[in-house]
């Protein structure tokens, strides 16, 4: 039986803990880091792709599938998948979930998943290219 921590850890200090494990990069980086193969993997759920557009090249994976598709060793794993060395940059909208997301991707051998500091709205507001949600 396991014993209960004595002092249970709050979101916010989850956060802190998970990003000292992160070399978190801003939308500049993580748009030269696409040059370099660096895949930017979009988590953020479809009502906010639908208002605000999407990455042109990013990869849309819901969150609730990340580990899945990403394994390089998984057999539900995206084309993109193709090895534990591949540089993931995961988007959330405002930088928080991506964090969490990306330190889950480490824990599966993804030793250089990441995130976007500030999420889509900090690249958006980088004027960095959006592409304009479907009519």
């Amino acid at each position: 039986m396991s014993k209960e921590p004595e002092h249970p850890l709050g979101i916010d200090e989850l956060l802190e803990r998970v990003r000292e494990g992160l070399e978190r990069i801003g939308p500049r980086e993580a748009f030269a880091a696409t040059a370099d193969g660096a895949l930017l993997v979009d988590i953020r759920y479809a009502a906010l792709r639908d208002r605000d557009g999407l990455i042109p090249g990013a990869l849309v994976v819901e969150r609730n599938e990340l580990e899945w598709r990403l394994d390089p060793q998984g057999s539900h794993r995206a084309p993109e998948a193709t090895s534990h060395d591949l540089h993931v940059v995961i988007i959330c909208n405002e930088g928080y979930a991506s964090s969490l997301a990306a330190a889950s991707l480490k824990q599966l051998g993804l030793h250089r998943a990441t995130d976007l500091v500030g999420g889509f709205q900090a690249w958006r507001s980088a004027g960095l290219p959006v592409q304009a949600p479907a009519a």
